[in-house]
């Protein structure tokens, strides 16, 4: 049992290592706009959908390319939208669904354009084939190649040079890596046993006579961009549980390699790009660092399962398999749980309104601190935020200026940081009072449990994640508005806002470097970056943890 959980551990992690640095190469070659090998195998591709659209220009400003995005998003969302309103009138709808309502299908337009996936109806009994394919699984792709494109444009400033163009970027990243990559996928999970068919349910016979219908659709690709593109979201309302979305260990260990894949590449890219490559790796190892305590943490509490049954003997030794699947076990299970919420990836393999509460507490920190790799593009993002925090509080220390890359962090840029780092707590714990205060009718367990499944609710939504502790009665118009605007302004916000500091910091001049700067490339920055995210992120969070899940943990002692 013992190797089983450590071969659970490092397989997965070593085959993303092996993986990452290729990947991070790529991606810097991808949107390097100066020529390259990829544009004679792309460049055909890309030219026709310029003639079709209209050639961009390159270099727009940080604001342009800011509007830019939000308009092209914003007509994205509006066609999911009508698209899930009348899916009851248009073809592949061999179930007969009726479309949906309008503050559900606002919820589900604006939770994939977000790349939150954070779904109010069950997969199969919610959604036509068309919805699926020509909404989801379109806006699947949409959302990662809107961050990866925002990032890039974020990397390149800090490069000091041009910010780029939107189009161009969102093209490159749809040609370039999530179109060819999801189609290999797709046959690859196909192979594995995922079902790939516009054909309906089936009804098979029991073996006590009875009669079950079977849903089946377009699923092979659907888990493709689902897990490559860090999305998350199901096609059935299992999620990753479900045998046809995931079929076996094989499966299971392609979707954990695959919610990091990108996002642990960013990382190595962004120091190609701006030619500092031992920052980048810094970065990548106190992330990595991180994930590894979050997997530890994980581990640990659903082993141990029900302390106080554990000191009674009651419990099995294997820990606690409430709401897991017996095929994949705790050590897959939770290294599954650690990876997709450190990702913001949203998909599940176990049930984590089940885990126990210090289970549903590292979950719950890894989506609000967002930074342990985080989502494709955003994450990294993020990460750079904590990074100029980081020099800033060291700065501060030290009593000299802070500098970032070879530029001055002065009273602008830590201005727009201030106003970013209070997004996410204002955008969890304002909504999680309103619903418990409110909408406590909602919300099926009482007392700490029923304060986190709230809590959970809202950081799920914040940080674009998408899993849920379904412990909620959430197909309301409440649950559904609410959750709406936080995932819209969770998404949007920082991004435009890190749009601003990397604008701001690319017109700045270099600072030559001395015996007091400050280096970013050093073992030492990586203890400064990941106690910054520690005590700016997760305190910040630590009286609503005490009244949840670290509240609930002690009360079972009590039992």
């Amino acid at each position: 049992m013992l190797i089983y959980t450590y071969a659970a551990i490092a397989v997965p992690f070593l085959l993303v290592l092996l993986l990452v640095r290729p990947a991070g190469w790529y991606l810097a070659k991808a949107f390097d706009y100066n020529p390259t090998g990829l544009d004679r195998l792309f460049g055909p591709l890309e030219r026709l959908i310029y003639r079709i659209g209209g050639h961009p220009r390159h270099n727009q400003t940080w604001r342009d390319y800011a509007v830019s995005l939000v308009l092209v998003n914003t007509v994205m969302l509006m066609l999911a939208y009508l698209v899930f309103r009348l899916q009851g009138q248009l073809p592949l709808n061999a179930a007969g669904l009726p479309g949906m309502r309008p503050d559900l299908a606002f919820h589900t337009a604006v939770s994939f354009i977000t790349g939150s996936n954070l779904q109010h109806y069950s997969g199969e009994s919610g959604l036509s084939y068309l919805s699926q394919m020509m909404a989801v699984v379109f806006l699947m792709f949409a959302a990662p190649a809107t961050s990866l494109a925002a990032a890039m444009a974020c990397i390149r400033a800090l490069a000091d040079k041009p910010l780029g163009n939107f189009y161009v970027d969102l093209v490159r990243a749809l040609t370039r890596v999530l179109l060819p990559a999801a189609f290999v996928l797709a046959l690859v999970f196909v192979a594995l046993g995922t079902p790939q068919t516009l054909e309906p349910a089936v009804t098979a016979q029991t073996v006590d006579s009875g009669t079950q219908t079977i849903a089946r659709g377009p699923v092979g690709s659907f888990v493709a961009i689902k897990m490559l593109g860090t999305n998350g979201g199901g096609f059935f309302g299992a999620n990753s549980a479900h045998p046809y979305e995931n079929p076996g260990a094989l499966s299971n260990l392609l979707q954990i390699v695959l919610m990091l894949l990108i996002p642990a590449a960013i990382p190595l890219a962004y120091g190609r790009m701006t030619g500092h490559a031992r920052h980048g790796r810094v970065l990548f190892i106190a992330m990595g660092l991180l994930l590894l305590l979050l997997v530890g943490a994980l581990l640990a509490a659903e082993h141990a399962g029900n302390p106080a049954l554990q000191a009674l003997g009651l419990q099995q030794e294997q820990g606690s398999m409430e709401g897991k699947e017996n095929r994949f076990g705790v050590a897959q299970s939770a290294v599954y749980t650690a990876v997709t919420t450190a990702s913001e990836t949203g998909a599940v393999n176990t049930m984590h309104d089940t885990l126990s509460p210090i289970g549903g507490l590292v979950a719950l920190i890894s989506m609000l601190l967002n930074t342990v790799f985080g989502g494709i593009g955003s994450g990294f993002m993020n990460v750079l935020l904590y990074a100029i925090v980081a020099v800033f509080l060291s700065g501060l220390m030290v009593g000299r200026t802070p500098e970032f890359l070879g530029k001055k962090i002065e009273v602008r840029e830590m201005k727009l940081i201030a106003v970013t780092l209070l997004i996410t707590p204002l955008l969890v714990l304002v909504p999680s009072a309103w619903a418990v205060a409110a909408h406590a009718d909602t919300i099926s367990s009482p007392g700490f449990h029923g304060l986190t499944q709230a809590v959970y609710e809202f950081a799920s939504a914040a940080a674009n994640n998408g899993s849920g502790f379904e412990g909620l009665a959430d197909n309301t118009r409440f649950w559904n508005t609410a959750t709406g605007v936080v995932m819209m302004l969770g998404r949007y916000v920082p991004i435009l806002l890190l749009l601003a500091i990397a604008a701001s910091l690319s017109v700045k001049r270099l600072v030559p470097q001395t015996s007091g700067t400050f280096r970013t490339d050093t073992g030492l920055f990586g203890v400064v970056f990941v106690a910054a995210v520690l005590i700016v992120g997760a305190l910040t969070f630590f009286p609503v943890l005490a009244l949840g899940p670290i509240a609930e943990h002690l009360s079972l002692w009590q039992r």
